[in-house]
């Protein structure tokens, strides 16, 4: 995942003035009174208070009582980066990044995302972590990204946390270490990453950098699914299809398979055709078969192909039609279908790779 954080706001704070001052000032811009929050702030801002002139960024930024006015947002944060301001020097390096107030200028945006990030700011150790994950801007560093993303890893960024955990996956700007990987999931997955929490599911349901359970496979499955992450609903049908790790359950398996299918996941598609055909958790139903057969074809799914040829060969829940079976079978070649036309193509598939 190589998205961006956006730029930063301030809670409204002054520290460089007395507290009651600081209170005027946040009450009128809570109430909404941003022309007198503007009246309070700009004479501070003039004066070199980094928080006032952080602010006067963002309502410009934003368009907070004033028209809204990048190059203006811009040139208030700058004075309160050159103070050292973090999510002063965070926000120009978006500024550059994006090319909001300024020209784009991605060299400019990982020298104020450095400068941001050497103070622990953990969306600019993100976004540079991500510049040297592409090789956007700066010559692509693996190593130098891992090194980013783990600080903000460090911080709890959930994205972070993920792309740590993928890195040790992969052995990708580090050494492999599956086990480390599913530390970094793990922390991912706790805060609701859905990405982490299906990876997660492959990794205990094939045993990979821990021993296979497939009871936790299907409660990280589970909680993807609830995410509505169609991979992870046809990896729970799968289970229960194959009784993987689990107590074998078709019935089960259709529930899942339908609410894949739901989000056109091909071999949910497929495996719904295969079972209605066989009777498998369901009442045989060749009319239903050929739906989810025609289902997964569409979508370039040769197998599928391939059992709609032979349906329609046999006369099983359609007419006999020697025509469309042999344009089935054509279409289940181009699309790359290896074996004998009529082959028996009615095991499911299991098989899924991780998403990056």
């Amino acid at each position: 995942m190589n998205w961006k954080k956006g730029a930063t706001g301030l809670l409204f704070a002054l520290a460089s003035v007395s507290t009651a001052h600081a209170d005027v000032g946040r009450n009128t811009y809570d109430r909404g009174n941003f022309r007198s929050t503007l009246d309070y702030l700009r004479p501070l801002a003039n004066q070199g208070d980094a928080n006032a002139q952080m602010k006067l960024g963002q309502m410009y930024e934003e368009g907070n009582g004033v028209a809204r006015n990048l190059a203006l947002a811009f040139s208030w944060y700058k004075k309160a980066a050159d103070q050292g301001r973090a999510e002063a020097q965070f926000n120009i390096g978006t500024m550059y990044d994006q090319g909001e107030g300024v020209a784009v200028d991605k060299n400019q945006a990982i020298e104020w995302y450095k400068k941001a990030a050497a103070q622990g700011h953990s969306n600019a150790q993100y976004n540079l972590a991500v510049m040297y994950d592409t090789g956007e801007g700066i010559p692509q560093n693996k190593a130098q990204a891992f090194v980013w993303y783990r600080k903000a890893a460090e911080q709890g960024d959930i994205d972070a946390q993920y792309n740590v955990g993928v890195m040790y996956d992969q052995g990708d700007g580090t050494s492999k270490d599956k086990s480390q990987a599913l530390v970094w999931y793990l922390k991912a997955a706790d805060q609701g990453k859905v990405e982490a929490q299906y990876n997660l599911g492959i990794m205990y349901r094939d045993g990979e950098g821990v021993g296979k359970d497939g009871s936790k496979a299907l409660f990280w499955f589970r909680k993807a699914a609830d995410q509505g992450d169609a991979d992870a609903q046809y990896n729970i049908g799968a289970m229960y299809a194959d009784g993987d790790g689990i107590k074998q359950n078709d019935p089960e398996a259709i529930i899942w398979f339908l609410k894949a299918a739901g989000q056109d996941n091909v071999e949910a598609e497929y495996n719904l055709g295969v079972m209605f055909r066989d009777g498998e958790g369901v009442a045989r139903n060749a009319t239903q078969a050929i739906f989810w057969f025609k289902r997964a074809a569409e979508h370039q799914y040769a197998d599928a192909a391939n059992n709609l040829g032979v349906m329609y060969r046999d006369g099983d829940g359609v007419p006999v039609d020697p025509v469309k079976a042999q344009e089935w079978f054509r279409k289940a070649k181009s699309l790359g279908y290896q074996g004998d036309s009529d082959d028996d193509q009615s095991a499911p598939s299991n098989t899924s790779s991780i998403p990056i």
